[in-house]
């Protein structure tokens, strides 16, 4: 594994090689950006590149150094994640210990601390005291969705790489060549992933979301065929997948969005379900632009709505109301 595997993040890659080169390397670092963005996997090529035997600004993947952190047991290398639900005080006062031992095999001493955002208040504030007189020869690399949950004075103490969101023409691309998708299938993950690349190829291996998708637009022909009274049967669909909601209400809103540029441009190349062109034609029939904007914003409300804690069957019962309306 190597930097050629990381898919986007070129901007942030360059700089990652320009410090090395530069010997301007950080002795900490807060990568942020949302989950899955791929902080965790770009991290660690950068610490294998640091600890490679080779010294270039890329690992050489062949030195005896390469080859253990590939197999999980440099000693020099340290991945650390959250004690269950959370980053206590004495995990951190263990990694205190261990960091203050001198490297074994290297002339650096590298640590990636995932889910920082899941630290306690006393762990912060205990680990501040290593970010303000880090070893030389140790380099600390925290991984954040948000880095607003750190204090101040940690943040002010990193060299900050913001993840944002990739291009997707680069995860469809990457998703045929890589995962073996098909075009059709590489567009619908892609847009949905909303840039998480990560998330994106999660879906790509998974024929359960491709049937999940079918069953929902199978859902929503009968809500805009049917009578109220289908409507309470087809909302224990939602009930049995309210784990997986947010990406019910996106496969949603994303079948309504292909829905409102058909009618609008007739160009099946624009759609995202472009393999369910003859569904979102019969409905656009059933359906004005009008009612097709406003399913989209009942569908938005209803989603905001989930997420304030409102009643779930309740909220979902409205929303499949509305859409039968409207």
């Amino acid at each position: 594994m190597d930097f050629n595997d990381i898919i986007g993040h070129e901007k942030i890659i360059e700089n990652l090689k320009n410090a090395i080169k530069n010997n301007t390397v950080s002795h900490s670092y807060l990568f942020e950006g949302p989950k899955s963005i791929g902080k965790e996997k770009l991290a660690k090529v950068f610490a294998k590149t640091l600890l490679c035997q080779r010294g270039g600004d890329s690992p050489c993947n062949t030195c005896p150094s390469c080859m253990k952190i590939e197999s999980g047991n440099h000693p020099d290398f340290h991945m650390e994640y959250p004690d269950k639900d959370s980053f206590k005080k004495e995990q951190i006062e263990e990694l205190q210990r261990t960091i203050r031992k001198i490297p074994l095999e290297s002339n650096r001493k590298i640590y990636i601390l995932d889910d920082v955002d899941k630290m306690t208040q006393q762990a912060q504030n205990s680990f501040l005291k290593t970010l303000e007189e880090p070893p030389g020869y140790a380099i600390i690399m925290l991984l954040a969705t948000n880095g607003y949950s750190l204090l101040p004075t940690i943040v002010s103490r990193c060299q900050i790489v913001k993840f944002t969101p990739i291009e997707r023409h680069k995860i469809e691309k990457a998703l045929v060549n890589n995962f073996g998708r098909s075009e059709e299938q590489a567009r619908f993950i892609a847009s949905f992933s909303n840039g998480i690349i990560g998330k994106a190829i999660e879906l790509s291996k998974s024929d359960d979301f491709k049937l999940l998708r079918d069953e929902i637009i199978e859902k929503l022909n009968t809500v805009i065929n049917g009578d109220k009274l289908k409507i309470f049967s087809i909302s224990e669909f939602f009930e049995q997948n309210k784990e997986l909601i947010d990406e019910v209400m996106d496969i949603i809103l994303l079948w309504y969005r292909d829905l409102l540029i058909y009618k609008e441009t007739k160009n099946v190349g624009f759609l995202i379900n472009k393999d369910k062109a003859d569904s979102i034609s019969y409905q656009c029939q059933k359906l004005s632009k009008q009612k097709i904007m406003d399913i989209l914003d009942v569908v938005r409300r209803t989603k905001e709505d989930i997420h304030s804690n409102v009643n779930f069957q309740l909220a979902i019962e409205v929303m499949l109301l509305n859409i039968q309306e409207v």
